[in-house]
């Protein structure tokens, strides 16, 4: 049945587009979800953009989460041990931690970094304030925190305006890999695939590892090639010295 908020100008807008009467129902868009949908449609259309993908060495992150969690206390995710990379990595490519201007190209002193949310309305991407000031117990809390109030629509408007950075992590949904559009300010969004054993050569030798891809779009206008592939380097070291993100 049609729903009955559909005015008749809207359905026979829509039935220019072949919907029919009574085939669908129209979900209307909250203001967020509109938000969301405009300054995507902008990002994807206006932002000139490339990606950088890079297979990832997994067995260090999980032998340090493990060991960590067996402490006690509060338990760490896969995703608070990339975000404490992805911080790393900003502090040592500065230039990734920036945003497009039209006064010119900001450098951000702190590792601003949102977080990918995914609700009914949409997506939202709250930030967790200075990232490299943070261990990873004040990590995986920051970011349980943000997620239980965007979930809730509790989230104030500082708490998702602005960033120097974004990751976006599908791993959870058995999703190998993936690119992201960029969400301004922010000039680069990291896209982290799930962690799977795959055939590797270790020494000429085939052996089974866990490996994880992950993809860095960037914005062309302030970070270049060559410096997107340092930033990867820098959050590959980083994961192989997992123990030290403690």
């Amino acid at each position: 049945m049609q729903s009955p908020e559909i005015s008749g100008e809207i359905a026979d807008e829509l039935a220019l587009l072949g919907l029919a009467p009574g085939q669908y129902d129209l979900v209307p868009q909250d203001r967020i979800g509109k938000l969301i949908a405009r300054r995507l449609t902008d990002a994807a259309r206006d932002i000139p953009h490339f990606p950088l993908t890079v297979h990832v060495a997994m067995q260090p992150l999980l032998d340090a989460r493990a060991a960590y969690n067996a402490r006690g206390g509060a338990k760490v995710s896969i995703n608070d041990y990339v975000i404490a990379a992805a911080a790393r990595a900003l502090v040592a490519v500065p230039a990734v931690n920036a945003s497009f201007t039209a006064h010119g190209i900001v450098r951000h002193h702190h590792a601003d970094i949102a977080i990918a949310v995914a609700l009914e309305a949409g997506l939202v991407t709250p930030i967790l304030r200075s990232v490299e000031t943070l261990d990873l117990a004040a990590i995986g809390a920051g970011v349980r925190d943000l997620a239980d109030r965007a979930g809730r629509k509790r989230l104030k408007p500082d708490e998702y305006n602005g960033g120097s950075f974004c990751v976006s992590n599908l791993g959870m949904f058995g999703i190998s890999s993936f690119g992201s559009i960029l969400n301004p300010p922010q000039a680069a969004i990291l896209s982290v695939g799930a962690v799977e054993p795959r055939v590797v050569a270790v020494a000429g030798v085939p052996q089974v590892a866990p490996m994880m891809t992950v993809t860095l779009t960037c914005d062309h206008r302030v970070i270049d090639g060559a410096t997107g592939a340092r930033w990867l380097q820098a959050f590959s070291a980083a994961i192989a010295d997992a123990a030290a993100l403690d």
